[in-house]
C-alpha cells in the first residue's frame, strides 16, 4: 500500500482557554457591583470616603497576608519594577481619594460614568504610548459599545430629567479616578507579563496602598465601625470586593490586557443597576435599560471573539 500522509487538523483554543482571561474579570466586576448596595446596609451617617477606605485598609492587607511571595517580590524585582510598584500602590490608593469625593460633589451617576467610563480609553491610551499594539477595529467597536452603553444606563434618569450644573471640580476628580485605576491595571498587568506571580504583584500594589490610605480614616468619623452593621459592611467589602475580586482580577490579568480589563469591568455599573431594581426598590427608565443592552452587547463582543483574534 503506497505510504499516505494522515494531516491532522491544528488544535484550536477552547472556548474555556478564550474564557479564561475575561471570566474571572467579570467575576471580579459583579463582585464590584455589589459594592454599592453593601455600603447602603452601612450605619446612617458613615461616611463614604470612610468606608471605601475602611475597606481597601483591611482588604488590601489581607490580600498581601495570604498572597503567596507577596513579601518577597520587591526583591525579585529589578530596579525599574520596583519604581512600577511603587507607582501602582499609588494609584490603586488614588482612586477612592479622587472617587469618593467626586461621588460627593456630582453624584453617584455622574462620578461612575465619568471613572468607569474614562478608564478603558486611558487604559488603551497608555498601553498604546508605552509600547502596546494598536487596538483593534474589532476592540475599539467594542470599547465605544461598552463605554456608550455605560454612559446610558448610569446617566439614563439624569438625561430624561432636568439638566443641573456641572460640578468641573467633581467631574476632574472622577476622571483622576478613571485614571488611577487604568494606571495601576497597566502595570499590574505589565508585571504579571514580565513573570512575577499576580497574587504576589496584587497582594503588594493592594496591601502598600492599605497602607497609604489608613491615616487618612483619622481625619473622618469611624464611630460606625464599632458597631455590629459596620463592622459586618467593611468585613464583606475587605473580604469580597477587595480581596478576592482583585486575586480574580490579578488572575484575569495574565491573560487579558489591562485595556480590555478595564473595558470588561463596565458590567460593574450594570450588576449595581440590577441589583438595585431587584433588592432595593430602584427603577431604571427606557435609556437606562437600552444602556444595559447596548453594553452587554459591547462585553458580548470582547469576552466571545474568533479563536484567531488578538487577546
Amino acid at each position: 500500500m503506497p505510504n499516505r500522509t494522515i494531516s491532522l487538523p491544528l488544535a484550536r483554543p477552547s472556548r474555556a482557554g478564550r474564557l479564561g482571561g475575561p471570566a474571572p474579570i467579570l467575576v471580579s466586576a459583579v463582585l464590584w457591583g455589589t459594592t454599592g448596595t453593601a455600603a447602603s446596609l452601612a450605619p446612617a451617617g458613615a461616611p463614604a470616603a470612610a468606608i471605601g477606605c475602611a475597606g481597601l485598609t483591611l482588604g488590601g492587607l489581607l490580600l498581601f497576608l495570604i498572597s503567596p511571595g507577596a513579601r518577597s517580590l520587591p526583591a525579585a524585582c529589578t530596579r525599574g519594577e520596583r519604581w512600577l510598584l511603587v507607582l501602582g500602590a499609588l494609584a490603586v490608593a488614588g482612586y477612592p481619594v479622587t472617587f469618593y469625593p467626586a461621588v460627593a460633589r456630582t453624584g453617584v451617576a455622574v462620578a461612575t460614568v465619568i471613572a468607569l467610563g474614562s478608564a478603558p480609553v486611558f487604559a488603551g491610551l497608555l498601553s498604546w504610548l508605552t509600547g502596546g499594539a494598536r487596538p483593534t477595529a474589532r476592540r475599539a467597536a467594542a470599547t465605544g459599545a461598552a463605554v456608550l452603553g455605560c454612559a446610558l444606563l448610569v446617566l439614563g434618569p439624569e438625561l430624561t430629567g432636568t439638566a443641573t450644573p456641572m460640578d468641573l471640580t467633581g467631574v476632574a476628580l472622577a476622571t483622576g479616578g478613571g485614571l488611577s485605576y487604568a494606571v495601576y491595571s497597566l502595570i499590574g498587568g505589565r508585571l504579571i507579563t514580565h513573570g512575577h506571580p499576580s497574587d504576589a504583584v496584587m497582594g503588594v500594589l493592594f496591601g502598600t496602598a492599605g497602607l497609604l490610605v489608613l491615616p487618612l480614616l483619622g481625619y473622618v468619623d469611624t464611630h460606625w465601625l464599632t458597631t455590629s452593621r459596620g463592622a459586618a459592611v467593611t468585613a464583606y467589602l475587605a473580604l469580597f470586593t477587595v480581596c478576592l475580586a482583585y486575586r480574580l482580577f490579578g488572575h484575569g490579568l495574565r491573560h487579558t490586557s489591562a485595556s480590555m480589563a478595564t473595558t470588561l469591568t463596565l458590567a460593574e455599573p450594570a450588576v449595581a443597576a440590577v441589583l438595585g431594581v431587584t433588592l432595593l426598590g430602584e427603577h431604571l427608565t427606557t435609556a437606562s435599560w437600552c444602556g444595559l443592552a447596548v453594553l452587554g452587547t459591547g462585553l458580548v463582543l470582547l469576552t466571545v471573539r474568533p479563536a484567531d483574534a488578538e487577546g
